[in-house]
């Protein structure tokens, strides 16, 4: 179970702002692209959206689902990943002072990722994490309103 943390400059809820708009899914998620909506209103439960992951020269299309969201403050996906399976990502928006501390947790569900969990993944999705923590404080501390 991959968990990572980081005090992003911004108020809680700007940082949610930026969670909660699906269309900015891809600004902070490490390889993706385009994102949609699909199903629901995001970040309801049970709310889709879609978006394509760049493989080289092929994009291959995934959705992530909402499965619990505390509006202002927690947020629960299912990250769908074809072949690789599918997996949990919590997201925990904390007030730090005038700051947000965000905590990330990730681990594998079912398909592939998981049958494969080990160590190597681990710090993998720790990675993955480092980088999506930076673009979400870029997203969040910018005050750009990317609408």
């Amino acid at each position: 179970m991959a968990v990572r943390h980081r005090l992003i400059k911004a108020s809680p809820a700007t940082v949610w702002e930026v969670l909660a708009d699906g269309r900015r899914y891809s600004d902070w998620v490490v390889g993706t692209d385009s994102s949609e909506p699909r199903e629901g209103q995001w970040p309801q439960e049970a709310a889709s959206i879609g978006y394509q992951v760049k493989l080289g020269p092929l994009k291959v299309g995934n959705q992530t689902v909402v499965r619990h969201c505390v509006e202002g403050s927690e947020l629960e996906l299912e990250a769908h990943a074809g072949p690789l399976g599918t997996a949990r990502i919590a997201i925990e928006l904390r007030p730090w002072g005038e700051h947000c501390l965000v905590i990330v947790d990730e681990h594998p569900l079912q398909g592939a990722g998981g049958a494969l969990h080990n160590l190597g993944f681990e710090v993998l999705i720790q990675l993955r994490h480092r980088a999506m923590l930076a673009r979400l404080a870029k997203a969040c501390e910018s005050g750009d309103d990317h609408a």
